[in-house]
């Protein structure tokens, strides 16, 4: 079973080619980071590029990609991105539509692997954007297929019942005690 693990793993690894410009992005409520490297891991930009979650911030994002590629001369872009929340939906499925391969990454390689970069424990939005692009060109990740609308309006609505449930059960409740009566027959 290992061996089949490592060949997958492998095969990631072999799709981040020399002309593969790698992008990890960093997910919040309503400013993304993003981050890009080489198939080596090399930063490819002086600053992380800053984002709004709207239409905007993502025709920024994809206008900084084409920009980077050109620069770079890359042909291929991967952007990998954490799967927490919510709020990478519109994102990934917005990427997908433009094109883009997107792929996601276990929140825990993340936490992980932080310290790999700068021997520090620390987190903020640029340097986790690094964590997510280093992890994806290394080939920790697992490729990404947007689900039909009503699959993710099942997730959401499944989010929301967990989220209810979970209030419901934090209020105190009122212990009620009912009698049994044992009939002899």
């Amino acid at each position: 079973m290992k061996s089949r693990l490592i060949k997958a793993q492998n095969q990631r690894v072999e799709r981040i080619s020399t002309s593969t410009l790698v992008i990890g992005i960093d997910i919040a409520k309503e400013k993304h980071a993003a981050q890009a490297i080489n198939f080596r891991g090399i930063v490819l930009t002086n600053r992380p590029i800053m984002f709004s979650n709207d239409h905007v911030g993502f025709e920024y994002l994809i206008s900084s990609i084409r920009k980077l590629q050109k620069m770079h001369s890359l042909n291929d872009v991967v952007v990998g991105m954490e799967s927490t929340g919510h709020y990478w939906f519109n994102i990934a499925n917005w990427l997908m539509k433009q094109g883009v391969s997107v792929v996601l990454v276990n929140p825990m390689t993340t936490k992980r692997n932080k310290e790999n970069r700068d021997n520090s424990p620390s987190k903020n939005d640029p340097k986790d954007a690094l964590v997510i692009a280093d992890a994806v060109s290394r080939g920790f990740y697992t490729p990404f297929s947007p689900k039909e609308e009503a699959f993710r309006r099942l997730r959401e609505i499944r989010f929301e019942f967990k989220s209810m449930f979970s209030l419901l059960m934090k209020k105190p409740q009122k212990k009620c005690y009912s009698s049994c009566r044992i009939i002899d027959t």
